[in-house]
């Protein structure tokens, strides 16, 4: 992907899934805390669909999703037709593109429901319970030549793997210069911290000193398995799963600064960036669209989909306090996006959307939208 493979981002600190869950709570035990939005009464189910009725109305978008939504339309119509097989449901590029007209048509004309099918994802306890995590695109302050302060390089992906097919790992890239003297550096920043949530989030804009700024794009990964900090940082007891967001983790390593080599390499993923775009894009290579672009695991929901979700709405301290049904669109992909128990929700570019995006770790509900089309057949529920 473009944008991402958006290989980590903010959602994988604030927790990395874990499909196994435990006995009790059925879900992973860093997502287990007061108030994380999850509906512990839902339907047990054992596939990873439930087809339901769609909503009597479908909540309506703002002219960005309309804008998103053609965007989609364009990368549905210039992909080779597929079949999709997604363990007890099918479909198909041509069905996808029969939801996003069918919704382009609504919209413009709203007295016209679209005639669709909603199947709720199985979520993370097999309950509908998905959880919701934010990521965005960082603007950061950057050199194009090292200097005393700007010393932290951001890479071009190499040439060269080892007989493992790996890059050198984070440890070894960031704190052994690994990749030093063979011309990759793209820029360079003031602060390693800002450079691994950089990684995290997969894009990101720098802006030179003089207020020249340039989009930085995922330019592919070491291939080394990725770990969440956030987790590790959980299960050493040093920030309680309740208070675990971006800022918690970047002010923990802040005021921890001897132990910033020590955590940041229990991750030894590590993501190279690429330059020349002018937008974020994601996986399906589109402009991304703030509060309506989701990045999704694709072997369960493919690239293209509309989704109905239901999705956490915080206060401005990041506490739930209810949800707000919303359609988005799967236009995006990540490394830590697996499973039918997480999606990452597009908060869009800045500061403001680094605060939405660190503080979202909240479940919700997700149905994947689908025509009521006789060929459509559910394989088994």
């Amino acid at each position: 992907m473009i944008f991402s493979s958006v290989y980590l981002r903010l959602s994988c600190f604030a927790l990395l899934v874990t499909l196994a869950g435990c006995s009790v709570n059925e879900i992973d035990y860093s997502n287990d805390f007061e108030n994380n939005g999850r509906d512990a009464n839902g339907l047990k189910r054992d596939s990873l669909y439930l087809q339901e009725s769609l909503p009597p109305g479908l909540p309506y978008p703002d002219d960005h999703f309309q804008s998103g939504l053609a965007q989609q339309i364009a990368y549905l119509n210039r992909i080779p037709e597929k079949h999709y097989m997604l363990e007890n449901i099918q479909t198909s590029v041509t069905e996808l593109k029969q939801v996003a007209t069918e919704i382009d048509h609504w919209l413009r004309n709203p007295t016209q429901q679209p005639k669709l099918i909603a199947h709720q994802l199985a979520g993370q306890d097999q309950r509908g319970n998905v959880q919701v995590t934010g990521y965005y695109v960082p603007v950061m302050p950057a050199r194009q030549e090292s200097d005393d302060v700007f010393r932290y390089p951001l890479y071009r992906r190499p040439a060269q793997r080892d007989e493992n097919g790996q890059f050198p790992s984070r440890e070894a890239i960031d704190f052994e210069n690994a990749l030093a003297g063979q011309g990759l550096e793209i820029a360079y920043t003031a602060d390693l911290i800002d450079n691994f949530f950089l990684h995290v989030q997969g894009s990101g804009v720098i802006e030179y000193q003089n207020g020249e700024r340039k989009l930085l794009s995922w330019g592919g990964v070491n291939g080394h398995a990725y770990r969440s900090i956030g987790k590790e940082l959980i299960e050493r007891g040093e920030i309680d799963k309740a208070s675990i967001s971006a800022q918690s983790i970047r002010q923990w390593l802040l005021v921890n600064p001897h132990r910033q080599r020590e955590i940041l390499s229990t991750n030894p993923s590590y993501l190279f960036f690429s330059e020349g775009l002018s937008q974020p894009v994601g996986a399906a290579n589109v402009p991304l669209t703030p509060l309506y672009s989701a990045a999704v695991d694709t072997s369960l929901i493919p690239l293209g989909s509309v989704l109905l979700a239901k999705l956490p709405n915080l206060d401005s301290y990041g506490n739930l306090i209810g949800h707000e049904f919303r359609l988005l669109l799967a236009q995006d992909r990540g490394g830590a996006i697996k499973g039918p128990g997480h999606i990452d929700w597009y908060q869009g570019v800045g500061d403001e959307a680094l605060i939405n995006a660190g503080n979202l770790k909240h479940f919700g509900k997700v149905w994947l939208l689908l025509p009521q089309n006789p060929q459509q057949k559910l394989i088994a529920q």
